[in-house]
């Protein structure tokens, strides 16, 4: 594993004192509790961003070939996987 690296932190006093309270409260470090914090953050920023790229990718997609489905066809198709149904993604039409 590698070696971690000190980074400094400013933190309004005001976050500071609910750090500390949520570190009691959970029994663990302050420490422990702001890495955590930063690790979801991240984690969840990266989902974000990988979300988006993929969304723009699928809208240039369509502005190249015009193949869709409508809210309807999207609709349909989830309510019979809702059902227990094994039911194909429709296809794509212009």
């Amino acid at each position: 594993m590698p070696s971690a690296s000190t980074t400094s932190l400013k933190l309004d006093p005001a976050i500071k004192e609910r750090v500390q309270h949520l570190a009691e409260a959970r029994r663990r470090t302050s420490h422990w509790i702001m890495r955590e914090a930063i690790e979801e953050y991240v984690s969840r920023e990266e989902k974000r961003q990988s979300f988006l790229q993929d969304a723009q990718s699928a809208w240039e997609d369509y502005h190249l070939n015009g193949l869709h489905l409508t809210d309807n066809e999207v609709g349909a198709w989830i309510a019979k996987l809702e059902a227990g149904e094994d039911a194909d993604l429709p296809e794509c039409h212009v």
